[in-house]
């Protein structure tokens, strides 16, 4: 038998021997917020909108799509949209290389689009979330357009030809000018994503380029930023996924600097759109959430061991696989020191999977019977869950596609939705040849026609999972969670009533449970969950949710 190695309690309810023990408000207060406060009962959907669903026969999914297709988010549970870059681009990084803050790219539609999407998803109980990339532009955008022909103008970060080595390679991250301004620019990922300008928290006479965060072009910009939040706030949407929010400010030890920017950020929408929230990428909620956003992801790179949390779970000897090689206490530490650092002041989020971490629960290693168990671990533990349009139904990462506008590698989970078993699997009339990437060519591919048939599929899974957290709020991100063993397998108490055990390896484990209510517990999942006395016996791929009452 495997005694439970860690016991310990996070959030309301009595304390135990030797448990940690954090109510909501003990940590540091956080920024004003107004009433973004919905986000913890949050479930986001990320929707990629080149490949969700085409209604124009382009072969890239639209505006219109989306709104086509917002009954299976309310159906599944879903009550937050997350939608990734839709704005005009030259599309040299899928999007996110913006040339317009504040309009829609024709592929997509139309601001109009915007406004009935917002209308239509209200009308569903769905909050829209969208991107703001604020630390860079496209090399197409007239802000740098004009940076080019201004050499007074300040909103870029520019070294001059004096201030750059002669004769010797530009300093990192530096491009030289591709228009009449003699020079050089700051990229931020892409040469064609030239980095605002909003200043360095230090100077450095070795870099006579910088400016202080005070300097003209950083106050302009941060204004400017406003102004777009502004814009789409005023059509509706309800906030914003931060892109790369932690690295407006350069040379910033501790992120002081870019907290404040963010900061003073958050309270200007507080007052002026009560309600609307800020989500970091940041990967790091102990520093991001005092900074000011509301919530935060864990990442594969970025905080606390450059992401290690997330790849703990899901990539790198991950403990959601059958070799069972891992370890959750990775992620539970991180989660743990994290919770304590923001107490009731923001949340921390987990995606199995996103647009840029190029992987899926089905990455071509997991098999469908390891997926209710990661299922059960995103569904119930008090993190907002997201979930990556097809992940559903258990869509796959399709290896060796062709790179599409920047895709670096990251294309093998950006494949078109899949709907049904018609042409081009329900997602759009065009030809395969037109498709946005290719549909994946396994002709077993999951759909969700086939898994709505079906009571007994992955969909209806995480559709129950999601209305059982729904229902009862001792699952959801505001009740404790007392952790009796972070290996496998994984076991922890919600609400002081929901028992939770999962075991992600192919061998069976198992755990004790110190608490006289077990033998009387009521399934509300199981799958093949044993209980004995005060030990449970979870086999291979075994979870359950046990309700062991008040």
């Amino acid at each position: 038998m495997v005694v439970s190695r860690r016991s310990f309690m996070l959030g309301t309810g009595a304390a135990i021997a030797g448990a940690a023990l954090v109510r909501p408000g003990q940590a540091a207060a956080a920024t004003a917020r107004g009433s973004g406060s919905w986000l913890g009962d949050a479930v986001l959907y990320q929707v990629y909108p080149q490949s969700f669903q085409d209604t124009d026969g382009s072969g890239i999914g639209d505006l219109s799509g989306i709104i086509e297709r917002l009954d299976h988010l309310q159906w599944l549970g879903a009550n937050t949209l997350w939608v990734n870059p839709v704005f005009p681009s030259p599309f040299t990084d899928a999007g996110y290389d913006i040339a317009d803050y504040t309009s829609v790219h024709p592929r997509y539609g139309d601001e109009e689009d915007v406004s009935r999407l917002v209308a239509a998803a209200r009308r569903r109980g769905i909050r829209v979330l969208f991107d703001l990339v604020a630390g860079h532009t496209s090399d197409q955008h007239p802000w740098f357009l004009e940076s080019l022909r201004d050499t007074t103008n300040d909103r870029y970060i520019w070294a001059t030809p004096d201030q750059l080595p002669d004769g010797g390679p530009l300093p990192d991250q530096f491009v030289a000018s591709p228009g009449p301004r003699p020079g050089a620019f700051r990229m931020n990922y892409y040469a064609t994503q030239p980095a605002i300008n909003y200043g360095y928290a230090r100077m450095h006479p070795d870099e006579p380029w910088r400016e202080p965060v005070d300097a003209e072009g950083p106050r302009t910009n941060r204004a400017a930023i406003r102004d777009v939040m502004d814009h789409w706030l005023k059509l509706g949407v309800s906030g914003f996924r931060c892109d790369m929010a932690a690295t407006l400010v350069k040379d910033d030890p501790g992120w002081v600097e870019t907290g404040r920017l963010w900061s003073e950020l958050r309270s200007w929408m507080g007052r002026r759109h009560p309600g609307a929230v800020l989500i970091s990428e940041w990967g790091d909620p102990a520093t991001s959430v005092p900074a000011g956003f509301d919530g935060d992801f864990y990442l594969p790179v970025n905080g606390p061991g450059d992401g290690a949390p997330w790849r703990s779970l899901w990539r790198d000897q991950p403990y959601f696989a059958a070799a069972g090689t891992g370890t959750a206490k990775t992620f539970v530490d991180a989660w743990t020191t994290a919770t304590r650092s923001i107490g009731s002041g923001g949340h921390t989020i987990m995606p199995i999977a996103n647009h840029d971490s190029a992987t899926r629960l089905a990455d071509g290693v997991r098999g469908p019977e390891e997926f209710p168990a990661a299922w059960t671990f995103l569904l119930t533990w008090p993190t907002v869950p997201t979930i990556y349009y097809g992940e559903e139904i258990g869509m796959r990462a399709v290896a060796g596609l062709p790179e599409v506008e920047g895709s670096a590698g990251r294309q093998e989970n950006r494949t078109p939705m899949q709907w049904d078993n018609g042409p081009q699997a329900g997602f759009s009339t065009a030809s395969p040849d037109r498709l946005y990437l290719p549909l994946d060519p396994d002709p077993d591919r999951p759909t969700v026609a086939a898994q709505r048939r079906d009571p007994d599929s992955l969909l209806h899974f995480v559709r129950r999972l999601l209305a059982l957290r729904k229902r009862h709020p001792e699952l959801g991100t505001q009740a404790s969670v007392r952790v009796f063993d972070d290996g496998y397998p994984l076991t922890y108490l919600r609400g002081g009533r929901f028992l939770v055990t999962l075991n992600p390896r192919r061998d069976p484990a198992t755990v004790a449970v110190p608490d006289s209510r077990l033998s009387h517990a009521r399934p509300v999942e199981n799958r093949g969950v044993r209980v004995d006395g005060d030990t449970l016996t979870v086999p291979g791929f075994g979870y359950a949710i046990l309700d062991l009452g008040r």
